[in-house]
């Protein structure tokens, strides 16, 4: 049978304990042994009896510990485990039907990203899957800022740079099993799933940051990039439809509020 990391870290964590569980017993035992001599001073016998009286303290306290460690942290590592199976069992499922089927027809050709019916159907097959597992899923919804200006002031070649640049920033900050897509145009989703709302925020505004920071170059001309996103997280009642038009007004209010910004 083959561990994790963290059961292989919280064994020897046990490993540690039960060692100085028998140091301390030892120690313990051989105070005893040592005030039982009658040649001991009194006061002498005195410190050693409270002495074993600490490491009989220290003694419990770590027998907790490895009570606390097996029943109640080791449980949570196992079930850890058991859900970042799913979750990689999952990605390839996905990654094995996507195989099976046309790779154009489920691949964008400019940005080499999965396309909106790639999207579509990840999404619906997430939502079935989490629905059963009871895990949040959260769904993001990006538009660059102004685009149509990069392609009417610089031409479509340069946009299309700048679309390829956008889509290796998002491949890179996202995760394994998150699914990354160009919907069309200049608009891309990120599906995210087991992250609440908190999460999800903190995600997207380091991607917003990141798309801003960034800086492609057309001749002497440096090209800043903004991105205006929009999140949701989904109720576990509405449908891929539903979700994803939650998400798709709160791009909207991005807009609206200015652009180059989050909104939940």
């Amino acid at each position: 049978m083959r561990f994790h990391k963290a059961e292989s870290a919280f064994f020897v964590f046990i490993f540690v304990i039960l060692a100085a569980g028998l140091v301390i017993l030892h120690a313990y035992d051989f105070l005893h042994t040592s005030a039982g001599v009658a040649t001991l001073h009194e006061e002498r016998a005195a410190n050693i009896r409270y002495l074993g009286k600490l490491l009989f303290a220290t003694g419990v306290l770590l027998a907790t510990a490895l009570f606390f460690g097996i029943f109640f942290i080791y449980p949570l590592i196992r079930r850890q485990v058991k859900e970042e199976g799913k979750l990689r069992a999952m990605t390839q499922s996905l990654s094995a039907r996507s195989e099976t089927l046309e790779h154009a027809a489920l691949t964008d050709g400019l940005t080499g990203m999965h396309n909106r019916r790639y999207f579509d159907d990840a999404l619906k097959e997430y939502l079935a899957e989490f629905r059963r597992v009871g895990k949040p899923v959260g769904l993001m919804i990006l538009d660059l800022d102004h685009f149509k200006q990069v392609n009417d002031t610089h031409g479509h070649d340069v946009g299309d740079e700048v679309l390829r640049a956008v889509s290796k920033c998002l491949k890179d900050m996202t995760r394994y099993h998150d699914v990354v897509a160009r919907l069309g145009g200049e608009e891309f989703a990120v599906v995210t799933p087991n992250m609440d709302a908190d999460m999800l925020s903190r995600f997207a505004e380091r991607i917003r940051r990141e798309i801003a920071a960034m800086a492609v170059m057309t001749g002497n001309v440096r090209l800043k990039i903004t991105a205006s996103v929009g999140l949701a997280v989904w109720d576990r009642r509405e449908t891929a439809e539903d979700f994803y038009r939650r998400a798709d007004r709160q791009l909207y209010e991005a807009k609206r509020q200015g652009r180059n910004r989050v909104c939940a």
